[in-house]
């Protein structure tokens, strides 16, 4: 019947085609336990539909959607059970992400992921679980921990289910905007894809341990708890890193995410594969960069090195002879240990910036022995140093 609002009388016929409408695009949205499952449908890209792309510096197609779909099945979430019984609930549990790194069963995760405790007292969980694409849940075993880089790496029986190994990719070749791509179980959401950039690397970061994570990449890519471990892919869908941590003074991502590089995820991989562990070089100091600046307000000839701030008692450096500072002057508001030793070259290459020393260490084993070139009361010269297994806690025996 027409109305004052509606003279027509068409309104309802209006209404029920619109519900009508909005009724067959929600049951196109829901499950159906005949069809596939929600695992498959997260990657039931239409091959033959154009995905939407976007550029990287050098002009390169780079397709979110033919990553996810390429690399999907060789991504996993893990779910950790700690203590002595089944019952997450008696002694807790943790989520996170990971990848296949080879047909021998192998995964790749964070350390934190699946262990907890601190320093030497870190212990892998109780029992850990990984998920896959295809709904299989099985058990897996913790092969080794390495605190220093926070990496796992975790085993499952291989004739249990299918591998999708993912392609290892090189991290010393990524630039500042290269975009990518990243695959993990924010919040427990498995198969969650977000992208980003590459808004930095060589980025030092936390570990879990005293020490920290040289070379590690900074993302803009939203990463939140329950991505860590999972890949950070590039453009051709082969790993560049994997999630380690956010910076977030809210509890959830804002736009500032890190990740363990995969060059130092290869290295670790091998050690724990052979030795269940990882084992690193220590000098056996703190320091603080040297910039221009500084160096002329100090009457330092060399504008950039690593000025030591700090000699740990028994330490490489303190056996070699190496100074700590005496005094400390503030300058452009910031607070510098001054009167030791700066280290500008360490084998050979020069100190840009202070955490250079650290990335450099750590190219070496304990027990091989470096040239430093330092000044002291304003000469250069050589130190040798031996360096030594890193403790996990500064100031260890």
């Amino acid at each position: 019947m027409p109305t004052a609002s509606d003279p027509t009388g068409t309104a309802p016929r209006r209404l029920a085609l619109t519900l009508l409408v909005l009724a067959l695009a929600l049951a196109g949205c829901g499950s159906d336990d005949s069809g596939p499952s929600g695992s498959d449908q997260a990657k039931s890209t239409d091959a033959t539909r154009e995905s939407p792309t976007i550029a990287d510096r050098s002009g390169k197609a780079f397709n979110p959607s033919r990553i996810f779909s390429e690399t999907i099945d060789g991504v996993v979430s893990i779910r950790s059970i700690f203590g002595q019984g089944t019952n997450p609930f008696e002694g807790g549990a943790a989520g996170g992400s990971g990848f296949v790194l080879n047909d021998d069963g192998e995964i790749i995760t964070n350390a934190h992921v699946i262990s907890n405790g601190e320093g030497e007292d870190r212990k892998p969980a109780g029992k850990v679980f990984v998920e896959f694409t295809t709904g299989d849940v099985i058990p897996a075993k913790v092969l080794g921990l390495d605190p220093f880089s926070d990496i796992g790496l975790l085993r499952v029986d291989p004739a249990e289910v299918e591998l999708e190994p993912l392609e290892l990719g090189d991290s010393d070749k990524l630039v500042v905007g290269e975009p990518i791509a990243v695959i993990g179980s924010p919040f427990g959401e498995d198969q969650t894809l977000t992208t980003g950039i590459v808004s930095q690397t060589g980025r030092s970061v936390m570990s879990l341990t005293d020490f920290r994570i040289e070379g590690a990449i900074q993302t803009d890519a939203s990463i939140n708890p329950g991505n860590s471990g999972g890949p950070m892919l590039d453009g051709d869908g082969r790993v560049i890193g994997i999630s380690q941590q956010m910076k977030t003074g809210s509890g959830a991502s804002n736009g500032v995410g890190f990740g363990v590089p995969v060059n130092t995820i290869k290295w670790s991989s091998g050690q724990l594969r052979e030795h269940g562990e990882a084992s690193y070089a220590y000098i056996g100091v703190s320091t603080q960069a040297l910039y221009p600046q500084l160096a002329e307000k100090l009457g330092i000839e060399n504008e950039r090195g690593a000025i030591v701030a700090d000699v740990m008692d028994g330490g490489p450096a303190d056996e070699a002879g190496l100074r700590g500072a005496e005094d400390d002057i503030t300058f452009q508001g910031a607070r510098y240990d001054v009167g030791g030793d700066v280290i500008v070259a360490a084998a050979g290459e020069e100190i840009e910036r202070a955490e250079d020393l650290g990335r450099i260490i750590g190219g070496f084993k304990p027990g091989e022995t470096i040239e430093l070139e330092v000044i002291r009361d304003g000469r250069k010269r050589k130190v040798e140093v031996t360096l030594q297994e890193r403790p996990a806690t500064i100031g260890s025996p």
